[in-house]
């Protein structure tokens, strides 16, 4: 019994610091937060993080692309389809199609940053519920990861 009350009592508290517990002059003066569902999100195209321009080669580069598919399959392929699949993250497919290549590559460097400030990823964390772990890649590393999405969206 006693556990059931100090459950019942944390749940209390974390809704009411998530937002239950805010008076009518707080509402009343605060924006009313925008859906991310419903609207595509705004912000910098290129994400938050260090990569604000990525040289993409013509034609694709096969060893990045070899290199790229390594990777992949050793951190990515758990929780990433190359189709539109969602397993515990977004399906790869297209994704070169939606995003550009500093957000992605952004997105596989910073990947805290992007969850708490940009408008996109934090809608994709909304929608599959699971934070993306740092997987420690350099920059090289995710340049061909970039290169083997991009093999894969028939660049």
């Amino acid at each position: 019994m006693k556990s059931i009350i100090i459950l019942l009592t944390f749940i209390a508290a974390f809704a009411y610091a998530c937002g239950g517990g805010s008076s009518s002059s707080e509402t009343a003066s605060s924006t009313p937060p925008q859906s991310m569902i419903a609207d595509e999100p705004t912000g910098d195209p290129k994400g938050v993080g260090e990569v604000k321009e990525v040289a993409l080669t013509t034609p694709l580069d096969q060893a990045m692309i070899a290199k790229g598919k390594g990777i992949y399959e050793l951190k990515c392929a758990a929780c990433h389809k190359l189709t539109t699949q969602r397993v515990v993250g977004p399906g790869f497919s297209g994704v070169t199609e939606r995003r550009t290549p500093e957000w992605i590559m952004n997105m596989i460097l910073n990947v805290e940053v992007m969850l708490e400030e940009d408008p996109a990823a934090r809608k994709l964390l909304e929608e599959c519920l699971v934070r993306m772990p740092n997987q420690n890649l350099n920059y090289d590393d995710a340049r061909a990861i970039l290169e083997y999405l991009r093999m894969n969206d028939g660049e």
